[in-house]
């Protein structure tokens, strides 16, 4: 399974717009377009096909996890 099935099926199961995960991906640092993800998400036989690279996906989970839980708290000591 490749990393555009995992973003993919993520996408699908959480009902995520284009715009969710820009935002998801913003909450890390991490800045993606439209137009990359639209690439990402298009066939692997389509002419504009993107590989989703392993930074992007990686940005994706751990923004994910603060878009879900919300920010990490600091330790207090």
């Amino acid at each position: 399974m490749s990393n555009n099935d995992i973003l993919k099926k993520l996408r699908v199961a959480l009902s995520l717009k284009t715009e969710d995960i820009i935002t998801i991906c913003n909450l890390v640092g991490f800045k993606v377009t439209k137009a990359e993800l639209g690439d990402i998400f298009r066939n692997e036989d389509h002419e504009n096909f993107k590989p989703c690279g392993d930074q992007i996906l990686r940005n994706f989970l751990n923004g994910l996890v603060i878009y879900k839980r919300g920010p990490k708290d600091e330790k207090k000591q």
